[in-house]
């Protein structure tokens, strides 16, 4: 079972998981997000960004809070350049005091409103500190709008190598992978809205068809009939 509501962080997600049954994987895809994690089992956790889909194992009985950070938001949290994170899980000890991890882990334990408590615990970060840097939003609204990489550092005021190095240090890649992730997301909204392949890849941004497909397959690890399996209306892209 998994659900999402907003958050008290500004752009922010707050977010719970919770195993019943059997074991299970589950296929994290990536989004340009970085996350919080709190689980009963494994304590307090960072979730980097992802280059491609993260494969995770939810278990029986356990739960899972997490706050996801917007693109741009969780360097300002961790105190850390998101490249330093790539395609990682770590223990929030690695990052912050152990003596505040500690504190920090014993009132998510305690409190019934465990998500709250993270979330106070973000917004102390970004308060003491100068906040997310501005220009994460301005260049994930253009590329999300199907921007180019050259149009983007033109309109944000840079040249497309230090554009480059401020992805990196913002988002943990450059603006072509943010860019190629960003649109993965917007097409599988629209399959998810029920548009047909055909369509989802013309108005993502995609060559065509094969270009959708190849993509999906690239960033998920998986075609996107098994990522998100045929219903009677919606057709999907070939593998």
């Amino acid at each position: 079972m998994y659900g999402e509501q907003p958050s008290a962080v500004p752009g922010t997600v707050r977010w719970r998981g919770a195993g019943a049954g059997d074991d299970h994987e589950v296929r994290v895809l990536p989004d340009g997000c970085m996350d919080l994690m709190w689980s009963d089992r494994g304590g307090l956790l960072v979730a980097g960004p992802d280059t491609v889909a993260h494969l995770a194992t939810r278990r029986d009985g356990e739960t899972t809070i997490g706050l996801r950070f917007p693109p741009g938001t969780g360097p300002a949290v961790f105190g850390l350049s998101a490249h330093e994170l790539r395609d990682q899980r770590v223990p929030l000890a690695d990052l912050w005091p152990a003596a505040d991890v500690r504190r920090l882990a014993g009132l998510v334990a305690r409190s019934p409103y465990p998500g709250r408590v993270l979330e106070a615990a973000a917004l102390d970060r970004l308060r003491a500190g100068p906040g997310p840097d501005p220009l994460a939003g301005e260049v994930v609204a253009r590329l999300r709008a199907g921007r180019s990489v050259a149009a983007t550092a033109a309109a944000v005021g840079l040249g497309e190598r230090l554009l480059h190095r401020r992805s990196h240090a913002l988002f943990g890649y450059g603006p072509k992978t943010l860019a190629r992730i960003l649109r993965m997301r917007r097409a599988l909204a629209l399959v998810d809205a029920g548009r047909a392949a055909a369509e989802v890849a013309v108005t993502a941004g995609y060559a065509d068809q094969a270009h959708l497909a190849r993509e999906i397959k690239a960033l998920a690890g998986v075609p996107l009939g098994v990522l998100r399996p045929r219903r009677p209306d919606r057709p999907i892209a070939a593998a």
